[in-house]
């Protein structure tokens, strides 16, 4: 009898990468690492995936959907960040893989719909479009990933945990607010450049490379 194709390789493959990227970045991410945790042989995870990279951008777009999954049931934003935060603390690995190298290529342009779907939500609650509010969510999506990598990286426990994931919560919800009584965050630094577009697939990009931190801090010693 003819062998039976196994219906769950493909995410036991996905599984092992994001396990070993975990333990030592792409150094310890071979093909053969990867068939070996994978319970599988390295000519088979050849059959599906061309090379390490071609494994890392299948493991980004599972993660993007699954994380796209867990938020969209939501109704509200703050309901929102509590789904992200959620997702991120129990698929640490490949939450954490997911946003290695995120602003470059290829990861910057490709689908970043649980972005998209965020930055919608604040132009409902806001008004305008969702490209106008694209440096207000780079705010909330800061405060939600320092979040999550600070009680990733940190092993934050109990009460702790707890206590990081609602100051999360009301930070953002403040941001929001500021952005509603002023109409618009306050501008510390340059004006947000036309070419720095993001979540937009292919058509992201991240600027000038002109330093705002380096502007703001020339502007004080004047």
């Amino acid at each position: 009898m003819p062998r039976q194709a196994d219906p769950d390789l493909e995410r036991r493959i996905l599984d092992a990468a994001s396990r070993l990227w975990a333990r030592g970045g792409e150094k310890t991410l071979t093909m053969r690492a990867v068939a070996k945790v994978a319970g599988t042989t390295t000519p088979t995870v050849y059959e599906r995936y061309r090379d390490r990279n071609d494994i890392l951008r299948a493991l980004r777009m599972q993660t993007r959907g699954e994380l796209f999954a867990a938020i969209s049931h939501t109704h509200t934003l703050p309901e929102a960040v509590h789904a992200y935060l959620a997702f991120a603390l129990e698929h640490t690995h490949a939450y954490e893989m997911l946003f290695d190298g995120v602003a470059k290529p290829p990861s910057l342009h490709e689908p970043w719909p649980s972005f998209n779907l965020m930055r919608e939500r604040v132009a409902r609650r806001l008004g305008g479009t969702a490209r106008e509010h694209t440096r207000l969510m780079l705010a909330a999506w800061s405060l939600m990933h320092g979040t999550a990598m600070l009680i990733i990286r940190g092993k934050f426990e109990g009460a702790l945990r707890v206590q990081a994931v609602h100051a999360c919560l009301d930070a953002i919800d403040a941001v929001l607010e500021c952005a509603e009584d002023n109409k618009g965050l306050p501008n510390t630094g340059p004006k947000w450049p036309n070419n720095l577009i993001l979540g937009e697939g292919k058509q992201s990009k991240v600027g000038d490379g002109k330093n705002g931190v380096r502007a703001r801090t020339h502007r004080k010693r004047r």
